[in-house]
């Protein structure tokens, strides 16, 4: 562990799934922190804003998202969530990304958050054809987990 100490971890999870998705697409509707199974949360938290991620004070995270699903009507080739920053609050970039078939998927990014009015994350997922990324209230099918290794 860092000389300073773990001081937050947090997890959030989509509610509903997203079906029929066959471009890139901003996952931007039914997050909830997750509340079930014994999930303990370790300090202040995340807050979610229509799908967009505020951290709770600056230092190292650590993103983890992770996701399952299923094809669609159509051969998918492939099918991936992707990790987009932004350091200056409104230009995001892709800082990571994952793809898989018949899937379960997901990527991870280390971010150095120096400022948390700028330093936001939000998560999207593609597919070549129409595939579904599943979601669930009672348990985590596509989720992030987010750590705070320590300061910046």
């Amino acid at each position: 562990l860092p000389a300073s100490g773990l001081t937050m971890a947090d997890q959030w999870r989509i509610t509903s799934s997203l079906n029929g998705v066959s471009s890139s697409t901003y996952i931007t509707a039914n997050w909830e922190r997750v509340d079930t199974d014994g999930f303990g949360q370790l300090g202040t938290g995340m807050t979610e804003s229509s799908g967009e991620f505020t951290f709770p004070s600056t230092g190292i995270y650590h993103i983890d998202i992770r996701g399952r699903g299923s094809k669609g009507n159509g051969e998918v080739t492939y099918a991936g969530v992707k990790i987009h920053v932004t350091t200056d609050g409104s230009n995001y970039n892709e800082a990571s990304g994952g793809t898989g078939y018949y899937y379960a998927i997901g990527c991870q990014h280390i971010l150095d958050v120096t400022n948390t009015s700028t330093h936001k994350v939000k998560f999207q997922f593609e597919a070549s054809h129409p595939a579904d990324l599943h979601g669930n209230s009672n348990y985590t099918d596509t989720g992030v987990t987010f750590i705070r290794l320590g300061d910046t």
